[in-house]
């Protein structure tokens, strides 16, 4: 019941019991999504929800294809087993999160499993029209992959700003992408519903939903990928998009008046200064695969006179700068760093980076949290399903017609 008006005694104003129904369909339903299987007594502890009320609406949810129960997952506390509920991998959704360097296509199921996943290496950045024939071609191959489950919809995780009401891409810089309309391109080729979404947005609320930054509070997320760095807010379980739903657009912390001049055309913003592409260049390690830069960015660290040891401290030092920032800003309980980021936390360690933001909050607040992203290179296509499931989530009772059948057949 987000956002209704209640009375004194908690019941929402001019709702019909319809209404209520399905306020309370779509609670039990994000419960087990957000939390993982659960006993029917379970949730009615966590919804104040009566016994008989919650089995009604278990039921529900279960016909709708959407939950399933598990007897051999059965909890035992007092009397019979109860069967265990958990949110239903038959309710699928297609995530996407085009990049420079390659596109991830995903099958992901309504408990933020990735059922199935395939990467298409770019040779050279695409052109929009690239990108949609790509996705395209790759969920047509992917369709035996889909099996008995029901696709509610494609999620797109953009590096770049997105107009949220069309799911266009305003811009996306290192794609070299101007509006262009994503979402339409997307849902003609594919003749499904599209949600496009800024990337970080994506990484932040599907850390916070599924992964280090679970539970109330403030939670930020930077994540460093090929085309630079992006950052999402999320208080109380609540995305913070600002205006136009680009809030978090942390890259452009200008962390060195003396650095390099970035796209946006300023000076020394910190996606132009803490970047994987400078470490291997200063390492002189030529063509390395992406996977191998975290063992080397190790080997370099050991070695403190080493040249890549010398452009990780200096990454380092810039990164602290943009963190200050944050915290004073913010006064997050976690921050959340991914992608190349979350490679140079793993290297220096949370103290280091401690040490480097300090001192901060002079009035005498508390440390954040400072964390690698818990879902790895999964978290973007995560964050991208869940597009697609908000409005599942936010009405269980509101489905296109041919997923509904297929999802009770």
């Amino acid at each position: 019941m987000d956002g209704a008006r209640t009375d004194a005694s908690g019941s929402t104003l001019g709702a019909t019991i319809d209404d209520i129904r399905r306020q309370n369909l779509a609670q039990v339903l994000r419960l087990v999504h957000r939390d993982g299987p659960m006993s029917r007594a379970e949730i009615t502890k966590a919804t104040a929800l009566n016994r008989s009320t919650v089995g009604g609406l278990v039921s529900e949810l279960s016909h709708r294809g959407l939950v399933v129960e598990n007897p051999a997952a059965a909890v035992r506390k007092v009397g019979r087993p109860s069967p265990s509920v958990a949110a239903s991998d038959q309710a699928t959704a297609i995530a996407v999160n085009p990049e420079v360097d390659a596109i991830d296509v995903a099958l992901v199921g309504l408990s933020g499993r990735v059922l199935h996943r395939v990467r298409y290496r770019n040779e050279r950045t695409p052109t929009v029209g690239e990108f949609v024939n790509v996705v395209s071609a790759i969920i047509e191959g992917m369709r035996p992959a889909f099996g008995d489950t029901a696709v509610l919809g494609v999620g797109v995780a953009l590096p770049g700003l997105v107009r949220e009401v069309d799911g266009s891409a305003i811009l996306a810089p290192h794609l070299g992408w101007r509006d262009a309309p994503i979402g339409l391109l997307v849902e003609e080729a594919t003749g499904m519903r599209v949600v496009v979404g800024n990337d970080a947005n994506c990484g932040v609320v599907a850390e916070s939903t599924f992964g280090a930054g679970r539970g109330d509070g403030v939670v930020i997320y930077l994540n460093g990928g090929a085309s630079g760095i992006g950052g999402g807010i999320v208080i109380n379980g609540r995305l913070v998009g600002g205006e136009g739903g680009n809030a978090g657009e942390f890259g452009h912390t200008a962390v060195s008046t003396r650095g390099c001049r970035c796209h946006c055309g300023a000076t020394g913003c910190l996606e132009t200064e803490v970047r994987r592409d400078r470490f291997v260049e200063a390492a002189g390690l030529g063509d390395v695969e992406p996977g191998a830069v975290l063992d080397a960015m190790a080997a370099s660290w050991l070695d403190r006179n080493a040249a890549g040891a010398v452009e990780i401290d200096r990454q380092v030092s810039r990164l602290a700068v943009a963190l200050r920032s944050i915290v004073n800003i913010f006064n997050p309980r976690t921050i959340i760093l991914g992608g190349h980021l979350a490679h140079l936390l793993a290297v220096v360690g949370e103290d280091e980076i401690h040490r480097r933001i300090a001192p901060t909050l002079p009035g005498g607040g508390s440390e954040p949290e400072i964390v690698g992203a818990r879902l790895n290179d999964e978290l973007l296509l995560i964050g991208a399903a869940e597009l697609v499931f908000a409005q599942t989530l936010a009405d269980p009772t509101v489905m296109p017609r041919e997923v509904a059948s297929s999802l009770v057949r």
